[in-house]
């Protein structure tokens, strides 16, 4: 049975920081730490990030949730903006930012994003290592 972590943070700059608290803090209990740990966590705030940057709904709150259920962990970020879809562009060297989703699909071994019903979901899934899964929490 899957093993689900959901916050919610307001859509602005200065609470990025407490979504990428929340994901470690949720990763340690789980065990999943390290290089893997790392990864997830550099790539929720970046996805995070993009949903506060890019989200134009006044007053949104984004959506996070981790998913660890077996070798597989999913990280969705969502957003109440749901026709404004992330697309992945080239950057150029003195581009300031435009990486985010660069950086996303290098590391995660999948992702995507979603419309639903009054949202967009981006997610990013990753595979746990044997090890980290002997860690994880099971459900009772």
């Amino acid at each position: 049975m899957p093993t689900t972590e959901t916050f919610r943070i307001p859509k602005h700059r200065r609470h990025v920081s407490v979504a990428r608290r929340l994901v470690d803090a949720a990763l340690t209990d789980w065990g999943v730490v390290e290089q893997l740990g790392d990864v997830v966590i550099l790539l929720a705030s970046e996805l995070i990030t993009n949903a506060v940057l890019h989200c134009r709904v006044s007053y949104a709150q984004v959506l996070v949730t981790l998913t660890l259920d077996g070798p597989d962990l999913t990280l969705e970020v969502s957003d109440p903006d749901r026709d404004r879809l992330p697309r992945l562009h080239n950057s150029v060297p003195d581009d300031e930012g435009g990486r985010g989703l660069a950086l996303v699909t290098a590391l995660a071994d999948a992702w995507g994003c979603r419309q639903e019903p009054y949202a967009k979901c981006v997610w990013a899934r990753f595979t746990v290592p044997e090890a980290a899964r002997a860690h994880a929490p099971t459900a009772s």
